[in-house]
C-alpha cells in the first residue's frame, strides 16, 4: 500500500476508535477508505475487523471500573455474544458480498428506531413484564403455593428475607436479542455499537451512558471472536487480510478508543443520544451512495 493511504487509515482509525467508544459505527470511517484503495468488500471487512479490535481494547480499558461493577451479571451476555460473532464471521467467509447491501440498511434502521423510541419501548416492555408477573402470581395462588412464599416476586416472607430481583442484564429476552445482534457484529462489525446500545437501553430501561460500558465490552468480545475466525481462516484456507492496512487502523484505533471512552463519560444523555442518531443516519445514507 502507498504511504499516503496508510496515513489516511491511521487518522481514520483514530477517529473511528473515538466514535466506537462513544457510540459505535466507527468502522463506517475506515471501511470506505479500505474499499477506495481497491480492496474487495469481503477482504476489507476482515482487514477492518482485525484492526478495529484495538479500538474496543482501548475503550474497555477506559471503562474498566464501570465494567467491574457489572461483572457478576455479564457472563450470559459475553458467552452469547461470542457465539453469535463466531457464527457471523463464518457466514461472511461463505456468503457473497452483495448480501451486505441488504442486511446493513435494515439493521441500522432497527438500531436507530430503538435509540429514538427507547423510552416508549421500555415502558411497553415493563407493562408486558408486570402482566406476566401478575399472571404467575395468580397461577401460584390457584395451585396453592407454599405459605410464606411469594412466587411472583421471589421473596421468602416467612424467613423475612427478600431475594433480589434478577438483573435485567440476565434477561433471556436481552441475551437472545444480543445473540442475534452479535451474528451481525461478527458478519459486518460496522454500526454494531449503535445496535447494542439500542438493545441494552431498551431491555434494561437504563440511560445510554450507563450501558455504554457493557456495549464496549460486548463490542470487544464480538470483534475478538470474529477476528480470531478471520485470522485462523487466513492461515488455514488463505482468506486474505491486508496486514499493513490492519496495522495502521489498529494503532489509530487503540489511541482513539482509549480517549474516546473518557470523552463519552463526560457527554450528557441528550447529547449522547443525539450523536447516536446523527451517526446512524450518516451510516444509513452511506449505504445508498
Amino acid at each position: 500500500m502507498e504511504p499516503f493511504s496508510l496515513i489516511v487509515l491511521l487518522v481514520m482509525g483514530t477517529l473511528a476508535g473515538a466514535i466506537n467508544a462513544a457510540v459505535g459505527s466507527g468502522s463506517l470511517l475506515t471501511l470506505p477508505v479500505l474499499m477506495a484503495v481497491g480492496i474487495p468488500p469481503g477482504v476489507a471487512v476482515r482487514t477492518n475487523t482485525v484492526g478495529m479490535l484495538f479500538s474496543t481494547i482501548g475503550s474497555v480499558v477506559g471503562y474498566r471500573k464501570e465494567i467491574a461493577e457489572e461483572k457478576r451479571d455479564l457472563p450470559p451476555l459475553v458467552i452469547t455474544a461470542a457465539s453469535g460473532a463466531i457464527l457471523g464471521a463464518l457466514l461472511l467467509l461463505v456468503s457473497p458480498a452483495s448480501a451486505l447491501d441488504v442486511v446493513v440498511p435494515v439493521l441500522i434502521v432497527v438500531a436507530l428506531a430503538m435509540v429514538v423510541f427507547q423510552k416508549r419501548i421500555t415502558a411497553a416492555l415493563r407493562v408486558w413484564s408486570d402482566r406476566r408477573k401478575a399472571a404467575r402470581a395468580q397461577t401460584a395462588r390457584m395451585t396453592d403455593a407454599p405459605a410464606g412464599s411469594d412466587a411472583a416476586t421471589g421473596s421468602d416472607v416467612s424467613a423475612g428475607v427478600e431475594v433480589p430481583e434478577r438483573s435485567p442484564l440476565r434477561s433471556p429476552a436481552l441475551v437472545s436479542t444480543m445473540g442475534a445482534a452479535s451474528v451481525y457484529g461478527g458478519y459486518f462489525t460496522a454500526a454494531q455499537g449503535i445496535l447494542y446500545l439500542g438493545i441494552l437501553g431498551t431491555f434494561t430501561g437504563r440511560s445510554m451512558g450507563s450501558v455504554n460500558s457493557v456495549k464496549n465490552l460486548l463490542s470487544l468480545v464480538v470483534n475478538l471472536a470474529a477476528a480470531a475466525v478471520y485470522v485462523i481462516a487466513h492461515f488455514v484456507i488463505g482468506a486474505e487480510i491486508v496486514w499493513l492496512a490492519t496495522a495502521a487502523i489498529a494503532v489509530g484505533a487503540l489511541i482513539g478508543g482509549y480517549f474516546g471512552a473518557h470523552l463519552a463519560k463526560l457527554m450528557p444523555e441528550w447529547l449522547l443520544r443525539g450523536v447516536i442518531v446523527v451517526v446512524a443516519l450518516i451510516a444509513l445514507v452511506r449505504q445508498f451512495i
